[in-house]
């Protein structure tokens, strides 16, 4: 395979600049100073520490998505409501892909660590606030406080991994974050079924603060980022009010219109037709703040013009929603097909999250050994559409060597786009903007997670719909209702009950409209695959490049702004 060459960072003024050299990151930044590698100025020890500490941030944010999947029946019982069961698991949801843009550029003004901090302090609040939670009200709004911290961690982590570590050195940590990741994803099922049968369902909340409070204290005192005396009302001015305002609402408006539709509203509805369609209006208007009026944009559009950029951030989005699809209804094929519990389909998942986080780690340590990602993505992306292709073949029955190789075969193709996307992005981005490109695939990636479950649902509620008048005149129309549209998957362990003639009918019908669901992630891995073709590889540095925040270097990034849009424009005159 022909080598990646490594990127120019000082090229010669007497060269003339190839079309790819144009497109590199160029280090002539003010606020971009090289250094010796800070890994050599941290013992063993610190970098243990601060791994546990980042990788634990991790692991309570990812957490907190899936641990109340199994107390929900529990909490809906204890506060008398149904409410519960759309509610406390979308308030986390919303709130954290709301809120992920914004603290990229908030890091950027007053610095990595005490944003981290502050974050991590929300957290706390929001997992204590519903621990103690006395009505379901409360345990909402703390659900969403939560989500604002978890959403916060997420980004804050991965920022300060690019701060800590040079490119080439931070993939292999990006690989234990990926790691942790998804063993939190797989474990928080069955930890939230064990605590809350246990112990109570409270408990799927205090267990956070412990480890907050912990990792608290590590990053307090073990992470000594540069961080900027920017003054607490200077700071505030700086940010960017209307962009942070107006994609909060657009993703909550948007991401609202899919949690509403075909669940508590019907998709034709008023209220659901408003949401999902001044959702993304607000989101154009957010761009147009983005471009013309905001001074320090949260999200810089510039980003947006080099095309492998855009390559890249497509490929998360495919990889999210086929990643969500897979995790979501691997669940429900277990339990509607197999006639698993809710607590052993989260044991049964265990070999897609084992091989997820296997192939997450073993490819960070790959790309720091040898500055190649381009070998990654096209291997993993080409896996993803072996491996969902693979699930189309999943079997009526326990077929355990399928059942575990095709997950298997999917965690092979999941896995390594975790890191590997975000170092192709960062790798085509100046190093100022490795916070706001940060979160903004971490925004991306929320968005995916979003929509895939909604598609996903739509597929298999239409398909179960479609099977309909053979159910009534199998089962009757009575179970026929209960197990068609959107009624199928509240209705999945019902099947169980039936007699073993109608049990095996109601299994077939779920097994043949998960087959067009599996048909519907192949298609965004095929997606992805093609993605994959126009994302530019270079060969990692191993130059840490240490990024100054704070307010000076936000000007900085302004005025360089301006002169390029100026630049532009006389280029664009000369040529007219």
């Amino acid at each position: 395979m022909e080598k990646e060459p490594a990127p120019e960072r000082i090229p010669s003024p007497t060269m003339e600049s190839t079309k790819d050299e144009d497109t590199t990151p160029q280090q002539s930044d003010q606020d971009v100073t090289e250094q010796v590698e800070p890994e050599n100025e941290r013992t063993a020890l610190q970098t243990a520490l601060l791994m546990f500490a980042l990788c634990a941030s991790v692991f309570l944010a990812a957490l907190d998505v899936t641990i109340v999947t199994t107390a929900l029946p529990t909490i809906s019982s204890y506060f008398k409501t149904s409410i519960a069961f759309t509610w406390v698991g979308s308030a986390y949801m919303l709130s954290s892909a709301a809120s992920t843009p914004i603290w990229g550029k908030v890091s950027d003004i007053w610095g990595r660590k005490p944003i981290l901090l502050v974050v991590s302090a929300i957290f706390f609040l929001g997992s204590a606030l519903a621990a103690a939670a006395i009505n379901i009200d409360m345990l909402i709004a703390a659900r969403a406080v939560q989500g604002i911290g978890g959403g916060g961690l997420l980004t804050l982590v991965n920022i300060c991994i690019s701060d800590l570590f040079s490119m080439r050195n931070r993939a292999k940590y990006y690989g234990f974050i990926g790691m942790t990741w998804a063993f939190a994803s797989a474990i928080g099922p069955i930890l939230g079924g064990v605590l809350t049968e246990k112990v109570s369902w409270r408990w799927c909340f205090y267990i956070n603060l412990p480890i907050t409070g912990v990792a608290f204290l590590i990053l307090a005192f073990v992470l000594h980022l540069d961080t900027p005396k920017t003054p607490v009302v200077a700071g505030l001015l700086a940010v960017d009010w209307l962009g942070s305002i107006s994609i909060a609402g657009a993703t909550v408006m948007f991401l609202l219109g899919l949690t509403f539709g075909g669940v508590i509203h019907p998709w034709d509805s008023p209220i659901v037709l408003c949401l999902l369609i001044f959702g993304p209006l607000l989101f154009l208007i957010f761009l147009a703040i983005e471009w013309k009026v905001a001074r320090y944009p949260i999200m810089p559009l510039e980003m947006f013009e080099n095309p492998s950029n855009i390559a890249s951030l497509l490929g998360v989005f495919f990889h999210g929603m086929m990643m969500v699809i897979g995790s979501f209804f691997m669940p429900l094929y277990f339990q509607s097909v197999l006639g698993a519990t809710a607590l052993l389909s989260g044991v049964w998942l265990l070999p897609l999250a084992l091989s997820l986080s296997f192939t997450s780690a073993a490819t960070g340590w790959y790309i720091s050994a040898t500055g190649r990602y381009m070998d990654c993505i096209r291997v993993a992306c080409t896996f993803s559409v072996l491996g969902f292709g693979l699930l189309y073949d999943l079997p009526l029955g326990k077929t355990w060597s399928k059942i575990i190789i095709y997950q298997i075969i999917c965690g092979f193709g999941i896995g390594p786009n975790f890191q590997a996307l975000l170092l192709a992005l960062q790798n085509q981005t100046k190093p100022h903007h490795y916070a706001t490109v940060t979160a903004t695939l971490g925004f991306t990636r929320n968005l995916a997670t979003a929509i895939g479950v909604v598609v996903g649902n739509v597929v298999f509620q239409n398909s179960m719909l479609k099977q309909e008048p053979y159910l009534e005149a199998s089962l009757g129309p009575e179970v026929a209702e209960m197990l068609s549209g959107k009624n199928a998957e509240a209705s999945v362990f019902l099947v169980d009950k039936l007699p073993s003639l109608q049990r095996d009918i109601a299994r077939a019908a779920y097994h043949s409209s998960l087959k067009n669901v599996w048909l519907t992630s192949l298609a965004f891995a095929a997606a992805g695959l093609i993605t994959c073709v126009f994302i530019k590889g270079r060969e990692l540095s191993k130059v840490h490049e240490k990024v100054e925040t704070g307010l000076a270097a936000e000007e900085r990034k302004a005025r360089e702004r301006k002169d390029a849009v100026g630049a532009k424009t006389s280029e664009e005159k000369v040529v007219v």
